[in-house]
């Protein structure tokens, strides 16, 4: 197996150090997002103003734009305590009533990857959400007892990658939702400004520039480049950091212009050079570039089909245009044209493909 990649990679517990140190602490600071953030400041005002627990609020939209950070800000504003956990680590009912119960009024209580509950628990949180109390069932059979159990106020920040898999009773029951897009460079090259402020570092607008070019329009990312441009520059003794040093920076970590990283071009290459540019299967393509299924589709995937390098069709991927461009590769004549449009028959040739899929498959 392939070591994961710079952008993908798991953080160590100093880096998470890091980075929890590089958030905003109250809304001024933090940095795009204007939307969410003007609605979310006028919540936040109003319930402050009426001096009663704020709203549930939902965040949704990718890994790495803030979410956490929103929800830690969200208590801060309140001038509340606030309680993380996440869906995955609350797989029963009683799990969440631990949880509930101990909570005190006005506390906020975070769950990342909301989506991924179970569903016994998610039921126990629609009336503790509704009506701040929750039944604890004690016995079983025909002797069980719903005993009901009263909460304080509280407000419950939910976050999703996935805003999708939530159901409809659950949605509807947060006062606030707000989805968080995708940062221009201009706004990454303020989140740059802001944290090598922090870290002492000196970078001039043009490395500002080409750190943020390829950040994938995620702060989490640039936050991550820079300091791995940091330490490039350290090694190399270089004091101030300009478009050529963080050039190279990056270029050793093997994240180029556009912010492929390996894994990301070895999936275009694949498709182009081993498969003509597809269509091809998911999993055979995973197997092509020595990766799991998931991580393809979840990791890579997502990435290069919002910038217009793969495409998902229901044959399979398929490498558009610009992919072949990026890589060097001259595109041969007809791919885009007739084979493109062959892509979506549905007689032999789609049975013939032999891992026919939905899209997203």
């Amino acid at each position: 197996m392939a070591e994961p990649s710079l952008v993908a990679a798991g953080e160590e517990p100093e880096e998470r150090a890091i980075e929890a140190a590089l958030r905003p602490k109250n809304l001024d600071d933090f940095v795009g997002q204007h939307r969410v953030r003007k609605q979310l400041s006028l919540v936040l005002q109003a319930s402050r103003m009426r001096g009663r627990t704020a709203d549930h609020v939902l965040f949704s939209g990718p890994p790495g734009l803030g979410k956490t950070t929103l929800a830690m800000i969200v208590a801060a504003e309140m001038n509340a305590p606030l309680r993380l956990s996440s869906g995955p680590a609350i797989q029963h009912a009683g799990d969440l009533a631990a949880i509930l119960s101990s909570l005190s009024e006005g506390e906020v209580l975070f769950l990342d990857e909301i989506h991924r509950m179970s569903r016994p628990a998610e039921e126990m949180l629609y009336m503790a959400m509704e009506d701040f109390r929750v039944d604890i069932v004690v016995g079983k059979g025909a002797g069980a007892t719903a005993i009901p159990l009263e909460l304080p106020p509280f407000t419950l920040v939910g976050a999703t990658t996935r805003a999708g898999l939530l159901p409809g009773p659950l949605r509807d029951r947060f006062g606030f939702t707000g989805h968080l897009e995708f940062y221009s460079v201009p706004e990454l090259e303020l989140v740059l400004r802001r944290s090598a402020g922090l870290l002492d570092l000196k970078v001039n607008s043009a490395g500002f520039a080409e750190i943020a070019g390829r950040s994938r329009g995620t702060p989490r990312i640039a936050n991550r480049l820079l300091r791995r441009v940091r330490d490039w520059a350290l090694v190399h003794g270089i004091e101030q950091i300009d478009s050529r040093a963080a050039s190279a920076a990056l270029d050793m970590y093997e994240v180029d212009k556009k912010g492929l990283d390996r894994l990301d071009r070895a999936v275009l290459e694949a498709l182009i050079t081993k498969f003509g540019g597809g269509p091809v299967g998911l999993s055979t393509l995973a197997i092509a570039v020595g990766e799991e299924t998931e991580t393809v589709e979840t990791v890579a995937e997502p990435f290069l089909v919002r910038e217009g390098l793969l495409g998902r069709t229901p044959r399979g991927r398929i490498a558009m245009a610009p992919a072949w461009t990026h890589l060097g590769y001259a595109i041969p004549s007809g791919v885009f044209a007739q084979e493109q449009l062959d892509l979506f028959d549905s007689g032999e040739g789609a049975a013939s493909a032999g891992e026919w899929a939905p899209e997203g498959q």
